[in-house]
């Protein structure tokens, strides 16, 4: 590649971070309908003949701002899940960060408020998992492997934690009281995991 088409490429690339990150504030701010492409370009100082060339359409750029909020909660959760110390000790720190991320306005507004509604339940689904469920499976087995909880069924209790979460987060994001209803769904999760524990007293 010439040093001239590896400027474009970058410059390209550039151009299309800097629409999503665009989408991602007008979209955390006032929706999904109430954001219109004109808008997303103007902020990102672009046309919409820019914005075109990188995206079919609305949704498709909406789905970009998803991926992107996603990647980024996964990305700062997993090095939490995979960093070092006592296996329980990062479970419950990630647990934690999760319930503050759900706090997160992006977070609330975009992967909980509008993803169902925008992408449709099952695809929505679907990224969810994509997205989580890994991260929920390797923090159990982290947990099976170092003897802090029962070698349950990993498949199952991962996605039976992974419900729970996902369960949390909406309750979260629609309560009067965020901040009351994250430290309730923490305290909950905790105790299930509690529950499942081997050595319970140090």
């Amino acid at each position: 590649m010439t040093t001239a088409q590896s400027r474009r490429v970058d410059y390209s690339e550039s151009t299309r971070n800097a629409l999503v990150d665009s989408a991602v504030a007008l979209f955390t701010e006032h929706g999904y309908a109430a954001t219109s492409l004109d808008a997303i370009a103007r902020r990102t100082r672009v046309t919409k003949g820019a914005l075109y060339h990188h995206f079919s359409g609305k949704q498709a750029l909406f789905e970009a701002a998803f991926d992107a909020v996603e990647s980024g909660v996964i990305a700062r959760l997993g090095q939490v899940v995979a960093g070092p110390g006592d296996a329980w000790d990062r479970a419950m720190s990630a647990l934690r960060g999760y319930v503050g991320i759900c706090l997160e306005p992006d977070y609330q507004r975009i992967v909980i408020h509008e993803g169902p509604v925008v992408m449709g339940w099952e695809r929505w689904r679907a990224a969810e998992e994509h997205f989580s469920y890994g991260l929920v499976k390797a923090a159990l087995e982290a947990l099976i492997a170092a003897g802090e909880i029962e070698a349950l069924p990993v498949e199952v209790t991962a996605r039976v934690l992974f419900g729970a979460l996902s369960t949390g987060a909406t309750i979260i994001a629609t309560a009067e009281d965020p901040e009351r209803a994250g430290a309730e769904v923490s305290l909950t999760i905790t105790r299930v995991l509690e529950g499942m524990r081997v050595t319970r007293l140090r």
